[in-house]
């Protein structure tokens, strides 16, 4: 398996060809995977605020002062969500799309000027598959698709990449069934290889080194294509809420 960063690709601004410019930077083989930074989707669709045009409510100025924060940054988390889970130094929040995540995805990273911040796709899943057509267009060749974002862990310490949206590519890989080299059957074991791809290219996407795109090729996962959606857990099923 090779994980291959995409170098050369200009900024991307609201309404550009995002497919276009991936087909052209990553000359995509059948086969290939491509994790594709939430951000640049973002920017792409335009999913972009400024802080100037927000007015904040007495929830969003109340809030900002337990937690020090903007309160125009801390509507724009409001706007984004459906619950606040959590308020200490951050907010974690659950977003409409259902994300449990600190600050619903908003940040002011890799976006140009200080009064802009971007906001989570509003359906990653769409995102990629939209990025899987198009690429099929231009490139003429069966791609799948990973919208990738950083996200924290409970429980454990530093950032990570997850799978937002997915396209083309089973989610899981389920070994519920199958026999250990001791001959146990295996009762739970359902493995997360959207996410697992997705932290495997953000080792050569980093933060700073302006790759937005990796190529994963070389691994042919077995199984039903999921989504994005697939990966979060339900509230039934949810033990720590």
């Amino acid at each position: 398996m090779e994980v291959l960063p995409v170098e050369g690709m200009p900024e991307v601004q609201p309404g550009d060809d995002l497919a276009r410019l991936i087909a052209e930077h990553a000359r995509p083989r059948a086969g290939d995977i491509l994790v594709v930074a939430q951000k640049v989707v973002s920017k792409a669709e335009g999913r972009l605020r400024k802080l100037s045009d927000i007015e904040p409510t007495p929830e969003a100025e109340g809030l900002a002062r337990e937690i020090d924060h903007d309160p125009r940054l801390v509507q724009a988390i409001l706007d984004e969500s459906i619950r606040v889970v959590r308020k200490q130094r951050i907010l974690i929040v659950e977003t409409r799309q259902g994300f449990i995540c600190a600050n619903a995805g908003i940040d002011h990273s890799n976006v140009p000027g200080e009064d802009t911040v971007s906001l989570l796709p509003e359906d990653s899943d769409r995102s990629a598959a939209e990025l899987r057509a198009r690429v099929r267009e231009l490139a003429g060749v069966e791609v799948a698709v990973i919208v990738s974002d950083t996200f924290g862990r409970a429980w454990r310490m530093g950032i990570e990449n997850v799978a937002l949206g997915v396209a083309g590519l089973p989610v899981f890989a389920d070994y519920r069934g199958q026999l250990d080299d001791h001959g146990k059957e295996l009762q739970v074991t359902v493995v997360a290889i959207a996410d697992e791809l997705a932290c495997a290219a953000e080792l050569v996407m980093g933060k700073t080194a302006r790759v937005p795109v990796v190529v994963i090729r070389g691994y042919t996962p077995e199984g039903r294509p999921g989504t994005g959606r697939d990966l979060v857990r339900p509230a039934e099923l949810d033990l720590f809420r």
